[in-house]
């Protein structure tokens, strides 16, 4: 699955674009019946050209890496960059009070999630003209783009929350008339859990041994997390109004079902290292390449600014780690995180680490001055290689970088990129789904272990972390849970140090601001974390997030307008 993105059908998927210039507008000289192109051989090269959206990616219009989206918004991480106006738009998502319904930028991740959508529809109407005796592997392909259909619509409700729902079965001329309300929020969920019940129950658990072809595990994985988000149900204003408990009861159950083939990695760093790529812990990946074939090879373009600004990358110094998430590392002479008073002082130095306790997840996830970058202990991080620290700080982000010097690293001058995979759902966050439901479900004994196998791997994840004598770079200090010993664990302390954990376990990889969203705390939270934020980092100083609105993008305009109004403004952008 490497090379299967290569496809000269690609054309064949061009049905939504919402305008071509004058100069595209000639008549074709022949064209294909439908019987000609519903054959198995282009149902196959249909099916390719709809998997090579997963990669689809662009440095500015992040399409699998939501880190703009979902680092930004939450307090994770800063924009970087050369100051506010690089990337002005991720300066807009940053702050809120500035964002606006024309934002460009939103309707081009708009745009291009349709088009990959357009791409699984056009080969489903493809497959569903070819019968099981000409196409035996119909059901299972079906299946297949099912399953990435329901991923990028996923995403778009992640987003947007209210969109409309195109399948194969609406001609393309007939896009222009779905309306975005067509469904309610329940009712849009509904339809994004179908998809993925429907491959779940129709995908093999092996699909033909190819990595980067849906299975039913993938199915079954992606399903959970639907089913998680959609438990937690919204009224118009995006408030929580109900937790659902049958929904919650049947993500249990299937996270279970995953422990069959999936484990976590002996060591949390080997999930960002590409060494260790379709590990055991990786359940849905892009499957990034290098020498290919192709120009550059399928590179992992998301990550292309991240890099910092020293002479072994030299550009561009995006996604900085906010200094409350450094100091959510900090753990106490117990060994348990600081709850309470974590963001009361900085930890801003290598020297720090060294006397105040950690989480070493810290140091797998956060670039500090002083300190080795990625694993490599005569490669120091500085000051210097920090693009704008007088704006953005100190920190650099690590997970989705690698060494200059890794088998998987390529310039793309003037950016930086590499062949490293970039996972959409480990297992460590499956079962981090698990933990909630249960917590949620009032089974939050039963949470317990499940929560201190994440800290025990944790605590287990340092030989990496170590200087050129060998010393470790940090005084790094975890242990579990224990109920009666170190902690009273009832039903609101597991949702504190479930919600703690999914913030360490999974920080800065895009989906912290959609689990505050879930849990009907962003406004809260955000606030809370800008008020103390803005005495650090001054241009954050009018940011506020408003309650009922800032949950979500709003719809962008130029999709109002292409819709001739049909499309329906989210609440509080009207």
């Amino acid at each position: 699955m490497k090379k299967f993105i290569l496809t000269s059908l690609v054309i064949l998927n061009m049905l939504t674009y919402t305008a071509c210039e004058s100069f595209l507008d000639v008549n074709p000289k022949s064209k294909l019946s439908e019987s000609q192109i519903a054959t198995p051989e282009n149902a196959e090269n249909l099916v390719i050209a709809a998997y090579s959206s997963l990669g689809n990616e662009n440095y500015n219009n992040k399409t699998n890496s939501l880190w703009p989206y979902g680092d930004l918004r939450s307090g994770d991480a800063y924009k970087g960059g050369a100051g506010t106006g690089d990337m002005g738009e991720w300066n807009l998502y940053e702050t809120f009070v500035s964002m606006r319904v024309d934002v460009g930028g939103l309707d081009q991740k708009w745009y291009r999630q349709y088009v990959a959508i357009s791409r699984a529809n056009n080969a489903l109407q493809r497959i569903n003209a070819l019968s099981e005796e000409e196409y035996p592997k119909k059901t299972i392909r079906a299946a297949e783009m099912r399953f990435l259909r329901a991923h990028f619509l996923f995403e778009l409700k992640l987003l947007f929350k209210q969109i409309p729902f195109i399948d194969e079965t609406l001609p393309p001329e007939e896009y222009i008339n779905v309306s975005n309300v067509q469904y309610t929020d329940a009712e849009l969920w509904e339809k994004i859990i179908a998809e993925f019940r429907f491959a779940a129950d129709n995908l093999p658990p092996d699909n033909d041994g190819q990595l980067g072809r849906a299975n039913q595990y993938m199915a079954k994985a992606y399903l959970a997390k639907a089913l998680l988000y959609a438990a937690y149900e919204q009224n118009e204003k995006h408030e929580v109004t109900n937790i659902n408990q049958q929904k919650l009861e049947e993500v249990v159950a299937l996270v279970d079902e995953l422990a069959v083939r999936y484990d976590l990695a002996e060591d949390f760093a080997y999930n960002f290292l590409c060494e260790y790529e379709n590990g055991p812990e990786s359940i849905f990946a892009v499957q990034n390449s290098l020498n290919d074939g192709t120009e550059f090879g399928r590179l992992d373009w998301s990550a292309m600014l991240n890099y910092p600004m020293n002479a072994e990358y030299g550009c561009c110094g995006f996604h900085q780690p906010s200094q409350n998430l450094v100091n959510a590392y900090k753990t106490g002479d117990n060994g348990l995180p600081v709850f309470d008073g974590f963001n009361n002082t900085d930890m801003a130095s290598a020297a720090q680490l060294k006397t105040q306790s950690i989480d070493p997840r810290l140091l797998h996830t956060v670039a500090i001055p002083g300190l080795p970058y990625k694993y490599k202990p005569d490669f120091i991080f500085e000051n210097s290689w920090i693009r704008q620290i007088e704006t953005y700080g100190y920190y650099m982000s690590l997970k989705e970088v690698v060494l200059y010097d890794s088998p998987c690293f390529k310039k793309v001058n003037p950016f930086m990129s590499s062949s490293k995979n970039r996972d959409i759902i480990r297992y460590d966050d499956a079962l981090l789904w698990k933990a909630e439901a249960l917590i949620e479900l009032g089974r939050h004994m039963e949470a317990l272990p499940t929560i201190n196998r994440l800290r025990e791997r944790a605590a287990e994840s340092t030989s990496r972390l170590v200087d050129a004598d060998g010393q470790p770079t940090g005084n790094f200090r975890v242990v579990t849970y224990q109920n009666g010993v170190n902690c009273n664990w009832t039903q609101a302390f597991a949702r504190q140090a479930l919600r703690w954990e999914r913030r360490l376990e999974l920080a800065m990889e895009g989906s912290r601001f959609f689990d505050l969203v879930r849990w009907g705390i962003a406004d809260s939270y955000v606030n809370e974390y800008l008020s103390a934020e803005k005495a650090k980092r001054t241009y954050l100083a009018a940011s506020t997030f408003e309650k009922n609105r800032d949950e979500f993008f709003p719809i962008p305009l130029a999709q109002i307008n292409f819709s001739k109004k049909l499309y329906e403004q989210n609440y509080g952008w009207e």
